[in-house]
């Protein structure tokens, strides 16, 4: 699989997902998205994915050569499972602690676009201000992994990370059923382990946490919610929130949520307020 497949497989499910959503009616949940979420959810899912993160990718060979001149693909020799080992230090780990630094310090706002929707959907998958992409660790130390040898391992990585990602955050539960069979739900107590899930991860964005279910100050892993475990950052109650989105939720400009840094007027304890 090379990058161009890779980005094609990604794209499929995605499509995929939000193909599900329609068909099931439960495309962005029951709430109707307002002209404000869907030019977010439009402008974040182009930028980003489009140019964002290859600008970075492109970016991070360059800081690579400056670090270690002339050391392209001196890593090429590891194995497979080595490579695989270190992308999720590398990059699913660091993703778990600039998510979580993100709301717990003066970089929420940066973050603040991703939970202001009031509804779980895959259009919201990319919603971020665009320096939240633009500077996370992760995607610069990708970049440099890849230059330096790990290019056939990342991109088979990168399709299963975010398969994972796209399918926590769709409105369709894909998990749910496999809850209900005594076998399935043993399994799944493993894969809600591993990985994040619809229920784990839509969790993370409830509204409320009186509601038994809501966790958006815990449930951070991208791919693997095993960090939530290994951290103590984990709620799993194998249920989903009513509603979604952020308390006592300042309106302010899509443009600065999105593009540049937004003000967090206020928002509940659990997250940072500036």
């Amino acid at each position: 699989m090379d990058g161009l497949t890779s980005k094609a497989v990604i794209a499929a499910v995605y499509f995929g997902f939000a193909a599900v959503e329609l068909a099931l009616g439960r495309f962005a949940l029951k709430q109707k998205p307002t002209r404000r979420n869907l030019i977010m959810d439009i402008v974040s899912a182009l930028s980003v994915p489009l140019v964002v993160i290859p600008t970075v990718l492109v970016l991070a060979p360059w800081v690579a050569e400056l670090l270690l001149p002339g050391r392209q693909d001196w890593l090429a020799h590891l194995p497979w499972w080595a490579m695989f080992a270190i992308l999720l230090v590398a990059d699913d780990l660091t993703q778990y602690l600039w998510h979580r630094l993100s709301h717990t310090s003066w970089l929420y706002p940066l973050h603040r676009a991703h939970h202001s929707a009031e509804y779980m959907s895959v259009s919201i998958v990319y919603r971020n201000n665009l320096i939240y992409y633009a500077m996370m660790p992760g995607l610069w130390l990708s970049g440099m992994l890849v230059h330096w040898g790990f290019e056939t391992v990342y991109v088979v990585y990168i399709v299963l990370k975010m398969t994972v990602i796209i399918g926590a955050h769709s409105s369709v539960p894909w998990d749910e059923p496999l809850y209900r069979h005594p076998l399935t739900s043993r399994i799944m107590w493993v894969v809600e382990r591993v990985i994040s899930t619809p229920a784990t991860h839509s969790a993370h964005h409830g509204l409320n946490l009186a509601d038994g279910v809501t966790h958006y100050r815990g449930n951070y892993g991208n791919f693997l919610f095993l960090w939530d475990v290994l951290f103590g950052t984990a709620k799993i109650t194998r249920r989903r929130p009513e509603r979604y989105g952020i308390e006592g939720l300042a309106p302010i400009a899509w443009v600065n949520e999105l593009l540049w840094p937004a003000h967090a007027k206020k928002v509940d304890a659990g997250e940072w307020e500036s």
